[in-house]
């Protein structure tokens, strides 16, 4: 009886030291963005992180589509009025790192519409350890195609349509 007891409490012990030891370390308090969308998933989206890059990218896209009013759901047009491919690179913490402009046809106003949607949507959900380079980051680039009034789709999102 006097056994039982102890490997009663020893197992009582481990299993407590082992539920303190997943949960993660509480972290710096942030106060909420205005701009920034929620950071809880749309009912039906996983909490789980995206572990490849094109889901990773696809995450970003839908949370640069919900914080972005320019954005449109119709059939895209037979021809766009301007193509915008962005450079993201997203930090270990999701914190927006850099963006620039990879390739235009010169539309200033409708680069700077694609570069503000995405500083506008973060910070982004933190990369899983499986998309992330040596540094800790992860870069991709993301295409924005514009129709003739200004509004855009997100390349990563038009796919999954």
């Amino acid at each position: 009886m006097r056994m039982d007891r102890k490997l009663l409490a020893a197992g009582f012990s481990s299993a407590a030291m082992l539920a303190a030891c997943s949960s993660p370390p509480p972290g710096p308090a942030v106060p909420p963005r205005a701009s920034a969308p929620e950071s809880a998933p749309p009912p039906g989206k996983s909490v789980l992180p995206a572990l490849t890059l094109d889901a990773y990218k696809k995450a970003v896209a839908e949370r640069v589509a919900l914080a972005s009013a320019e954005t449109f759901d119709d059939p895209l047009p037979e021809m766009l009025k301007s193509v915008v491919v962005l450079d993201v690179t997203i930090d270990r913490d999701g914190r927006l790192a850099r963006v620039t402009v990879r390739r235009s046809n010169g539309y200033r106003v409708l680069e700077n519409v694609a570069l503000n949607s995405v500083r506008r949507a973060a910070p982004f959900p933190a990369p899983a350890w499986s998309v992330r380079r040596g540094d800790g980051s992860v870069n991709f680039l993301e295409t924005f195609l514009f129709r003739d009034d200004g509004r855009f789709q997100i390349r990563s999102l038009v796919a999954a349509r």
